[in-house]
């Protein structure tokens, strides 16, 4: 049962500490406390004068009490005691609106959390996953999503206009079976800009055409993969767009990786076939960066490289073409990289012939490079943080959450209520 929360405290002195604490002022007032021992809950009951004049919170005109609504709203705790802020409501009957309830100074509308509790949760949230916030903030799964729903949503909505002046554009997975979401984040500031469901030409066309005009012709550059649909979409949309497509050059050094690890394979097994079983166990040697070996290790992979000629001979291809890289001038980049699609393409090397064919198909936008130097590197380092906040929450069967947890821990956005502010 409800009893007087301290016999020794007088009332007064307790409803304004719980004024402090909600920031309440007039004509908002603290009307009793009470307490329930056996359900462990503290009830603070707010009340409004009855002759207050009120107005629209629209368009701010005289607007009569239409009725009132009883509301409830879960507050930070009280010790161990869940604490439950209370209220009859006025509704306002405005001659233009219709119909608006008067707005609460300790919650936003349509929430039954205060913005303190909000916050407190917010600020768990970017550390655990939504069931570990729920289970000790001692509220459902859905009111904890509901929560980060409305801090995405609330954060979006302040967003400043961006104007990003570098873009990057990749896939992270969302489950298995590759099934992926496309990632566009802001590459100076390091947030995720726009989640879109696939790796389609629509995924990507939505974020062109959300930008207004002034921001879509303030992008210098776009920093992406050779995957046809988002090409399209860039050269689509994006004004100039072949002078600011980019390709990554860590993808490019993907694709020689792997073309080099095919050469290994079937130099491999070839080897293998007359009894030398040089390449068994070296995959990661070949792989490595030349910078990482000890003088040791570099010794002995120079006399590996010696024993099998046709895989050095990839080796070698890979390293000079990841050299360009390092060179200043887009017409130095250029002459080299033309020296090096002979050697590739003349090197009877089927996985490499293939990559040299499409970097030459592509080299235009892999020149700009040389222009913008830009790579998707912070783009990398985001989608290491997705992919945490899915294992920390055990996946996402709904894309929808996924898109909202990514915008969340990774979108930079401004996501308390009105009137808190906390770091980051």
């Amino acid at each position: 049962m409800r009893g007087p929360f301290s016999r020794r405290t007088r009332l007064s002195e307790i409803n304004s500490l719980y004024a402090a604490v909600l920031g309440l002022k007039a004509p908002w007032s603290i009307e009793r406390v009470e307490t329930d021992l056996e359900a462990g809950e503290v009830h603070v009951t707010v009340a409004l004068p009855t002759n207050t004049r009120w107005v629209c919170p629209e368009c701010h005109a005289e607007a009569p009490i239409h009725d009132h609504q009883e509301r409830s709203w879960r507050h930070l705790d009280t010790c161990q005691f869940r604490t439950l802020i209370h209220a009859r409501v006025p509704r306002l009957k405005c001659p233009t609106h219709g119909i608006r309830q008067l707005q609460v100074p300790w919650a936003e509308p349509g929430s039954q959390f205060t913005a303190l509790f909000e916050a407190l949760a917010i600020d768990w949230l970017k550390q655990a996953s939504v069931s570990a916030v729920a289970r000790h903030l001692r509220i459902t799964w859905d009111e904890a999503a509901g929560i980060q729903s409305r801090a995405v949503k609330r954060g979006l909505a302040r967003r400043a206009q961006v104007s990003p002046k570098y873009v990057g554009v990749d896939e992270t997975s969302f489950r298995k079976r590759h099934a992926y979401v496309t990632v566009v984040s802001d590459l100076e500031r390091g947030q995720v800009l726009h989640v879109a469901d696939g790796r389609t030409q629509a995924s990507l066309d939505a974020f062109w055409t959300g930008l207004p005009r002034p921001q879509l012709h303030a992008i210098e550059a776009v920093a992406m993969d050779m995957c046809a649909p988002y090409i399209q979409s860039a050269l689509l949309h994006l004004p100039a767009a072949d002078e600011k497509i980019v390709f990554d050059k860590f993808h490019i050094a993907q694709s020689l990786s792997t073309a080099l690890d095919q050469v290994r394979r079937l130099e491999s097994r070839r080897l293998g076939a007359a009894g030398d079983h040089s390449l068994k166990g070296t995959r990661y040697d070949w792989l490595r960066h030349p910078r990482t070996f000890t003088l040791a290790a570099a010794r002995e992979f120079a006399a590996l490289r010696r024993r099998v000629r046709r895989m050095a001979r990839a080796w070698e291809i890979k390293e000079t073409a990841m050299a360009i890289f390092d060179l200043k001038a887009a017409w130095a980049a250029r002459r080299n990289f033309e020296a090096w699609f002979q050697w590739a393409i003349r090197s009877k090397l089927e996985p490499m012939k293939r990559v040299a064919r499409t970097l030459r198909r592509y080299w235009d936008q892999i020149e700009n490079y040389f222009r913008h130097r830009i790579t998707n590197a912070s783009l990398e380092a985001l989608n290491t943080k997705i992919q945490q906040v899915k294992r920390r929450s055990r996946g996402f069967r709904n894309r929808d959450r996924f898109r909202e947890a990514i915008l969340f821990h990774c979108g930079g956005l401004d996501l308390y209520p009105t009137g808190v502010s906390r770091g980051a």
